[in-house]
């Protein structure tokens, strides 16, 4: 616990410096963040708020450890991050639309709105960062290789995947240009060294409790805003690749977005104070107010999902006859919108034996009879959509 100080650090000073960038009508003022760890000076209400959140991730994790097979349960947690994180940068697709674009084959994914496929890329973006954090350090290299699935044939997909910007971006209105900015990042040589300071600091030992440490990161990276498009979304991609590699949580559990998104202006706000004002105080309490409000969230969630689960095995399992109604339920958790033809791949069966299969889960009300839906019929679980939404 870090040492308690009355003083808190209100300083107006910015928390880097602002550089002019060429001449003339064409010279503008980049920000150039200072190096990572900040100075934190740790009042009650900090204390208490860092407390308070490292009590609830414990309790996530808690839960987590306590569910016979949480595997099942990972997934929905994070196709409703990839919703959410990509929601606030103003995609508009819902869960369910990303679960019928995930089971479709490629020609219907074709003729499906482009904004389900960048949701879909968050997903695979997230996979593959947390499946190459056994194999590779966190470092420029994953995130750019995180960047690259993320971007991968959808809009801004033109805007280098995998790359760091070699040009000036920045940040304000829809359509403003350079001298409209709300803010703007460094310029492409200050950009590599604090993105190479950042990589250091990734890999430093540092006294700061670790979610401290992670909402500072978070902070540094959209500040430095390497990329040309997504910078957003891969930010937030940052926080869970940090939760896991840190171990702060057994497996990938809690996401921000949910709480990003609700209070999208604070959120912006809070990150753009930092720099102006160097107000890490403000974006500190209100990352940790996240990470409260979010793990007890997500420990409800888990529990509901959970305890579906428990009533779904007791109800086929009354039954008695085929298990496989029993496999097609445990599947529901990861994807719990279906068909026939889907249920019969899952189950590696006759389309008829599939086709009784969900005819058993509808009549015990684990499935509900599909609508003509956007994308065609499908069956849905809605009690384990609605627990996920």
């Amino acid at each position: 616990m870090p040492t308690r100080s009355r003083r808190v650090n209100r300083t107006q000073q910015p928390s880097g410096k602002f550089i002019s960038v060429g001449t003339g009508d064409a010279q503008y003022r980049a920000f150039v963040p200072d190096p990572l760890p900040p100075h934190v000076e740790f009042d009650m209400e900090l204390v208490l708020a860092l407390s308070e959140a490292d009590r609830r991730l414990g309790e996530l994790a808690g839960v987590g450890r306590s569910i016979p097979n949480p595997q099942l349960l990972i997934r929905p947690f994070m196709n409703r991050e990839a919703v959410l994180s990509s929601r606030i940068e103003g995609t508009q697709a819902g869960l369910e639309e990303l679960y019928e674009f995930e089971a479709a084959s490629a020609a219907a994914r074709s003729k499906m709105p482009s904004d389900v496929a960048e949701v879909a890329n968050y997903v695979n973006a997230l996979e593959h960062g947390l499946a190459r954090l056994s194999a590779l350090p966190l470092s420029l290299r994953l995130l750019r290789e995180v960047h690259s699935k993320l971007m991968e044939g959808v809009r801004g997909g033109q805007a280098t995947p995998g790359e760091f910007r070699r040009s000036q971006n920045w940040i304000g209105r829809p359509g403003c240009s350079l001298d409209q900015a709300t803010f703007v990042p460094p310029p492409v040589p200050e950009m590599q060294e604090v993105l190479s300071s950042l990589e250091s600091y990734l890999h430093a030992e540092d006294s700061l409790p670790p979610l401290i440490r992670i909402a500072a990161i978070h902070y540094q990276f959209e500040s430095i805003h390497p990329f040309l498009d997504g910078n957003g979304r891969v930010g937030r991609l940052l926080i869970s690749l940090l939760l896991n590699h840190w171990e702060l949580l057994p497996m990938p559990l809690l996401y921000l977005s949910a709480y990003f998104e609700r209070y999208r202006q604070e959120y912006y706000e809070r990150l753009l104070g930092v720099s102006m004002n160097g107000r890490w105080r403000e974006w500190l309490l209100f990352f940790l107010r996240g990470v409260i409000e979010e793990s007890r969230d997500a420990s409800g969630r888990l529990k509901l999902l959970e305890d579906l689960a428990i009533e779904y095995r007791r109800k086929v399992m009354s039954l008695g006859g085929s298990v496989l109604p029993l496999r097609l339920v445990e599947s529901l958790f990861s994807v719990p919108v279906v068909t026939v033809s889907e249920a019969q791949e899952i189950l590696g069966v006759t389309y008829h034996s599939a086709r009784l299969a969900v005819r058993k889960l509808v009549d015990l009300g684990i499935l509900q009879k599909p609508s003509e839906a956007v994308y065609g019929k499908r069956f849905v679980a809605s009690e384990i959509l609605r627990a996920v939404e």
